[in-house]
């Protein structure tokens, strides 16, 4: 019987994992968020095991595509105060642990 009881408990605290791109904030139109949200996705996923590498691939595409002054930010466990241009914030949470900031700033 007290096995039961401490096998449910395990069983309630286990945690959900989102295996998709969540996006907490951006101010990007609509063509922007979407290129920006499937390079972050690219990134982790291809650097899974070196965050710097995965800011530096999306910092580099972003300068390439959309202009100078690209910042990304990879990471578990971070926050973040940040002066950036209008229409140029992205912050969303990818593989139930990464958080991932780019913004650009002049």
């Amino acid at each position: 019987m007290a096995e039961e009881v401490v096998e449910k408990k395990t069983e309630e605290t286990k945690r959900v994992i989102h295996t998709y791109p969540l996006i907490r904030h951006s101010d990007m139109n609509e063509e922007m968020r979407t290129e920006a949200m499937e390079l972050c996705v690219t990134a982790c996923e291809k650097f899974s095991s070196n965050n710097e590498n995965a800011a530096k691939m999306i910092k580099e595409t972003m300068d390439k595509k959309f202009g100078a002054s690209w910042h990304a930010v990879v990471g578990e466990g971070f926050g973040f105060e940040i002066t950036h241009e209008v229409k140029n914030i992205l912050y969303m949470f990818f593989g139930g642990t990464y958080g991932i900031v780019v913004w650009k700033c002049s």
